[in-house]
């Protein structure tokens, strides 16, 4: 069992495979079962979408790499995806003070 401060590194991971589309849902761990509100933005943070698996910064990258598709909440997951250039920070919208992405990719 880890650690208050290992699981505060950790995110959530959840791999969506619809045909020949790979949607990579991550979120940081404390952020799940959550809802942000801003105007009329609403962000709901569901395990049935990121999942309950626990990933590390390299697990999430990599599977970012393979990724279609990718949504991403949270502090550890938006830096993940920006240094690996699935997003670019100019990009990343707040909900709530809580930092969100997508990526698709074509």
């Amino acid at each position: 069992m880890q650690d208050d401060d290992d699981r505060s590194e950790m995110m959530y991971l959840k791999i969506h495979k619809v045909n020949r589309e790979v949607m990579v849902a991550v979120c940081d761990c404390e952020l799940l079962g959550k809802t942000f509100d801003e105007g009329m933005l609403s962000l709901s943070v569901e395990a049935a979408f990121f999942g309950e698996e626990e990933a590390t910064a390299p697990e999430v990258a990599e599977a970012l790499s393979g990724a279609t598709i990718a949504n991403m909440v949270g502090e550890r997951a938006v830096a993940c995806a920006i240094e690996t250039s699935c997003v670019e920070g100019e990009n990343v919208l707040r909900i709530g003070g809580v930092p969100t992405a997508q990526m698709v990719r074509m």
